[in-house]
């Protein structure tokens, strides 16, 4: 499932940067969604588990942008004037989060892989 997401957000990025090279006047993301609608077309099918990923992304979908659109616009003139800092400070924040739940995934696949070991 995590690879699934990765191509995921994969496509978007190589559509966000297709765009910017270009200078096509598309949205990255849509950008993106053509390549993976490429990609779908020549494999014939789509996985079962880009099939689940998918859903579980659109089900979520506004509980992804709906919170951050409005603080942006709320605090436009801040996020202005201090460009930089809230800029690292997401940067950080992300790299942070990417990192615990890697350390927090490989624990408790560890952890799990153990259990099933115990089990049998």
């Amino acid at each position: 499932m995590l690879g699934w997401l990765t191509v995921v957000f994969s496509c978007q990025l190589a559509g966000e940067t297709l765009v910017a090279a270009t200078g096509m006047p598309l949205p990255g993301p849509v950008a993106g969604m053509v390549m993976m609608l490429v990609i779908l077309a020549v494999r014939g099918k789509v996985p079962e588990e880009l099939s689940t990923v998918s859903g579980a992304l659109l089900s979520n979908l506004s509980l992804l942008f709906v919170p951050a659109g409005t603080g942006i616009i709320t605090h436009l003139v801040l996020i202005r004037n201090d460009l930089l800092p809230v800029g690292l400070a997401l940067v950080a924040s992300t790299l942070g989060a990417v990192a615990v739940t890697g350390l927090l995934m490989q624990a408790m696949t560890a952890h799990t892989d153990k259990a099933a070991a115990t089990d049998e």
